[in-house]
C-alpha cells in the first residue's frame, strides 16, 4: 500500500451509534471506511478483505471479538486488527494482543489515540507486505533447485558441514560441493550467507 492510497478501515461494532461516530471521525481524517454490524457480517465478506486494517469491538452478541479474530486467522485473513474495548475489558484485550492484535483502545477514545493505533497498524501492514514480497521471490528462486540441491541447502541452513551433509544424504563430500556450487549459481548468489538468506526468507524467518 503506497502512502498516497486512501487508508481503508473495516469497522466492526454492533452499536450503530459507534459505527457512525467512528466512521465519521475517520472519514474526516482522510480514511475510507467499511461498516459491519457484527463479526458474522465481516466474516461473510472475508474473501474481499484484501486491504486496510480492522477495528474490532471485543464485546458483541453472537461472536465476540476474540472469536472473530480467531476465525479471521483460520480463513487466512492477515490484516492488522485493533481491538475496541469498553471499561473493564482490558483482560480480554490482552488476550487479543497475545493472539496477534496490533493494539487495543478503550471507549470512549480520543481521535488522536485512534489515529496513533491506526498508524501503527499501517506500519505493521507495510512491513508485512515487504516480507511477503521477499518470501514470494525466495520461493520462486528455490523452485529452480533440484530435490538434492534443496537437501544440501537444508543441511547448510542447519549449519551442518559438508561432511555431515554428505553422510546424512549418503553421498560423497565432493558431490555435496558440486551441489552447493550449482545451487549458488541457480540462486545467483556469491556467498553462503546470501543463499541462506533466501532459504530463510522462503520459510518466513
Amino acid at each position: 500500500m503506497s502512502s498516497s492510497d486512501p487508508r481503508l478501515v473495516h469497522i466492526v461494532d454492533d452499536d450503530a451509534a459507534v459505527r457512525r461516530s467512528v466512521g465519521f471521525m475517520l472519514k474526516t481524517s482522510g480514511h475510507q471506511v467499511e461498516l459491519y454490524e457484527s463479526g458474522v457480517d465481516l466474516l461473510r465478506r472475508a474473501a474481499d478483505l484484501t486491504d486496510g486494517c480492522i477495528l474490532l469491538d471485543i464485546r458483541m452478541p453472537g461472536m465476540d471479538g476474540l472469536e472473530v479474530q480467531q476465525e479471521l486467522q483460520a480463513k487466512g485473513v492477515s490484516l492488522p486488527v485493533i481491538i475496541m474495548t469498553g471499561h473493564g475489558d482490558v483482560s480480554l484485550a490482552v488476550k487479543a494482543m497475545k493472539a496477534g492484535a496490533v493494539d487495543f483502545i478503550e471507549k470512549p477514545f480520543e481521535k488522536d489515540a485512534l489515529l496513533n493505533s491506526l498508524n501503527e497498524a499501517y506500519r505493521r501492514l507495510s512491513r508485512k507486505e515487504a516480507t511477503d514480497d521477499r518470501m514470494r521471490d525466495a520461493a520462486v528462486r528455490l523452485q529452480a533447485l533440484t530435490p538434492r540441491e534443496r537437501d544440501v541447502l537444508d543441511g547448510l541452513s542447519q549449519g551442518l558441514p559438508n561432511k555431515t551433509i554428505a553422510y546424512d544424504l549418503g553421498i560423497s563430500p565432493r558431490t555435496v560441493e558440486i551441489h552447493r556450487a550449482n545451487l549458488m549459481t541457480k540462486l545467483d548468489v556469491r556467498s553462503l550467507s546470501e543463499a541462506l538468506r533466501i532459504a530463510f526468507s522462503a520459510q518466513g524467518e
